[in-house]
């Protein structure tokens, strides 16, 4: 069930916010919300969902074991242990078919029969609730939050259908207090259903048309490609993505807040950064921000050499592609983003800060764009391909960009562009300074945006939520 379709706008959510304020205690709210996350989840993946079960399961205990260990040593035994259980349950699922299929490469040139193993299936959102229930083991053997003795309030922490499947991944220290206690006010409500209307919107009326034409572009024989069309539908792709993922995390927000939750913010405007190092301080927060804290950090950070630095930047990048995907091409955009990190800590960023901001801006958006052609395409020849044609290596194209251009499009693209930057914000805090009528004009705009989005969405086909799939 995604959050941009018309079983979970009007069905699931209202019985969700009904039975939420009838409700008066939180403990009852806990429970009511728990056994509708669970819900959720099996609504698409069935069975599947005892996957999420033993996680919470293991995890629960674990802490509990962790705080009861005698000394030091044995207490970081069996963290250890409990890590290894996460990384290996997601590596069994995740990533078996990869390891199977690269394993049976060294086969074949060794003239031994290759392995044949049937498809593991993917449960959706397991790379999110793996990483949220690490981050809660690892912060008990630190210290850094109390352990939580009722197994529903943990099964609830790892299990909130708001940022179940596609995040932002949420802290155990960042809601432990709100699960004890928590009140929705009005005004936080109002600012939820803001907020959802606004990612909706985002979702349905800018990624999706927008992932449309990329998906064809993509899509098409690449040796025919024009250099026009290639690079349109990298910038389209490029907004999908991030219209697409963004879009999730602002519904998700709006969500807690109708429910009385506060999570972290996950976007800031990446595609305004000056630099690749700033990208990252933008673009899915907390992802990034779990990766510092939970494996740069350990692995020294920038606080040993210079040379160590960047070992531990390349590290963390190929991890986080491949905590994207099981795929080379999301191996190859993490190293291409942690080479370019270390480049500018290297000296690169300074010799960029002399640029004019425009030039700023084109670098950073150009490394973006080439790593999101390692992201999207099928595999790492169609990749190569792809970025041919970007260059121009095509030399009797037959697709061109304005074969895709009509006036729909062409005013999305600029809508997404525009709304890639804080332009929004900025009219908002105007909006809250003038009088009633503004005011009332910018409630009857959300209005019309969700109606627009949901006829959109009734009339449409096309309605993927890209980031599931890692």
């Amino acid at each position: 069930m995604v959050f941009s379709s018309t079983t979970f706008l009007f069905v699931f959510l209202p019985i969700v916010l009904l039975g939420h304020t009838l409700l008066k205690t939180t403990s009852g709210r806990n429970v009511f919300l728990l056994v509708l996350s669970l819900f959720f989840y099996a609504w698409g993946e069935g069975p599947v969902v005892l996957v999420m079960l033993n996680a919470i399961l293991v995890n629960h205990f674990a802490a509990l074991w962790i705080v009861k260990a005698p000394d030091a040593k044995i207490r970081k035994r069996r963290m250890a242990y409990t890590v290894a259980y996460d990384i290996g349950m997601l590596v069994v699922f995740k990533y078996t078919n990869f390891l199977v299929d690269n394993l049976n490469i060294g086969l074949q040139m060794l003239s031994i029969n290759p392995l044949y193993i049937g498809t593991v299936h993917l449960p959706i959102g397991i790379s999110f609730f793996i990483f949220q229930s690490l981050s809660y083991v690892l912060d008990v053997y630190r210290n850094d939050t109390e352990v939580q003795r009722k197994i529903a309030r943990t099964a609830l922490y790892i299990t909130l259908f708001p940022q179940l499947i596609a995040g932002p991944i949420v802290r155990y220290t960042d809601v432990a207090a709100q699960m004890e206690s928590r009140r929705v006010r009005r005004d936080a409500f109002a600012e939820g259903v803001q907020r959802f209307i606004i990612g909706l919107s985002k979702k349905v009326l800018l990624a999706d048309p927008l992932g449309y034409i990329a998906d064809q572009l993509f899509g098409a024989p690449v040796g025919v490609l024009g250099m026009d069309a290639a690079w349109l539908g990298a910038v389209c792709y490029g907004f999908q993505i991030y219209f697409d993922f963004s879009a999730y995390s602002d519904m998700a927000i709006g969500l807690g807040k109708m429910l009385g939750f506060q999570f972290m913010e996950n976007f800031n405007y990446p595609y305004i950064a000056a630099s690749v190092r700033e990208f990252w301080r933008r673009w899915h927060i907390s992802l990034s921000t779990w990766f510092r804290d939970y494996l740069y950090i350990p692995l020294g950070g920038s606080h040993a050499s210079a040379q160590r630095t960047y070992t531990n930047l390349l590290i963390v990048f190929f991890l986080c592609g491949l905590w994207h995907g099981a795929s080379w091409n999301f191996v190859a955009w993490g190293l291409l983003h942690g080479f370019f990190l270390a480049l500018e800590r290297a000296g690169l960023e300074r010799l960029v800060r002399r640029l004019p901001a425009v030039l700023r801006h084109a670098y950073v958006l150009f490394v973006v764009l080439i790593g999101w052609v390692l992201f999207r395409a099928e595999d790492g020849a169609h990749a190569w391909q792809y970025l041919q044609a970007m260059a121009g290596g095509n030399v009797a194209p037959t697709y061109y960009a304005a074969f895709y251009f009509d006036p729909e499009i062409l005013l999305t693209l600029v809508m997404a562009a525009v709304f890639s930057t804080p332009l929004y914000p900025v009219l908002e805090r105007w909006s809250s300074k003038q009088g009633n009528g503004v005011e009332a004009f910018r409630l009857l705009l959300l209005l019309g945006l969700f109606a627009f989005s949901v006829s959109t969405l009734v009339n449409s086909t096309y309605n993927p939520f890209i980031y599931f799939r890692f």
